[in-house]
């Protein structure tokens, strides 16, 4: 059994597969862990146990981590060789090839988990792709047809948003971050239905706005969201092709077989 994790700034994702099977022909168990760079391996450890079980962290044969939390990196991989016996490749190190170019002024400032979408979509989609990930912050980023990743767009997450809001004006409320309707009004009539106009109408219009600027310089390339608010917003973006929420995970899981293939290949060699 696989197990992969992608350490994010909001959550800790962890998912599990059979090894020599379709990993996803049904989707993989997923368990969340909220981020939290105050706990130690030992912490990260008894939580991995709690939730995988005695008997899947037995059952494990190899591992998977990817960050984007520099802070946490080493303390889950203790944590995963902790809970599992295993000690985890780490996407980002030396030795663990993508297989995939990285076509941008300065490779090694490309986030993890981008990195990792544009090998899930290399793998499980159609290219050249556009990534939509909606996490804690929403990026936009492109797969060319060979795979490689060619660059990308960085802009506040919703909750950062809605967070900047309540923050920075004291009279305005917090708002609840919900799924809305395509026929939440554009202009609101008071100021909680005014901020879920701007939040909800202006995410979807920037995404429109973006998307269109991209293929008119890329072409009518496809778009793949993901990420944990994919849902709240893909229904009313035409522009999204699919809705992938395992992305990240898929390439977590791809780029371990292409690094076992490849150490068994120089193993036989």
């Amino acid at each position: 059994m696989l197990l992969a994790i992608d350490i994010g700034n909001t959550n800790v994702v962890l998912a599990c597969a059979e090894v020599g099977r379709n990993l996803f022909e049904d989707r993989p168990p997923i368990w969340r862990l909220e981020t939290d760079a105050d706990k130690n391996s030992a912490d990260y450890a008894a939580a991995i146990r709690d939730l995988l079980g005695a008997d899947r962290c037995a059952a494990v044969t190899g591992a998977i981590v990817a960050s984007v939390v520099p802070a946490l990196s080493t303390v889950i991989c203790d944590a995963v060789a902790s809970a599992t016996g295993h000690v985890p490749l780490l996407v980002g190190d030396d030795g663990v090839d993508l297989g995939i170019d990285i076509n941008i002024d300065e490779p090694e400032q490309a986030g993890a988990d981008r990195l990792v979408n544009a090998v899930g979509a290399q793998a499980h989609h159609q290219l050249p792709a556009i990534v939509l990930d909606f996490g804690t912050a929403t990026t936009l980023d492109l797969v060319g047809a060979d795979g490689a990743y060619e660059g990308g767009i960085i802009a506040p997450g919703v909750a950062l948003s809605i967070d900047a809001l309540e923050a920075a004006a004291a009279q305005l409320p917090r708002l609840a971050l919900r799924e809305f309707g395509a026929d939440l009004p554009i202009l609101g009539k008071n100021t909680v239905s005014a901020m879920e106009s701007g939040i909800f109408w202006g995410y979807v219009s920037m995404i429109e706005g973006l998307l269109a600027r991209l293929r008119a310089d890329y072409g009518d390339v496809s778009m793949i969201a993901t990420g944990g608010l994919a849902g709240l917003f893909s229904a009313h973006l035409p522009g999204i092709n699919a809705v992938d929420p395992d992305l990240t995970v898929k390439g977590l899981f791809e780029i371990y077989a292409r690094n076992s293939s490849a150490a068994a290949r120089a193993q036989d060699g």
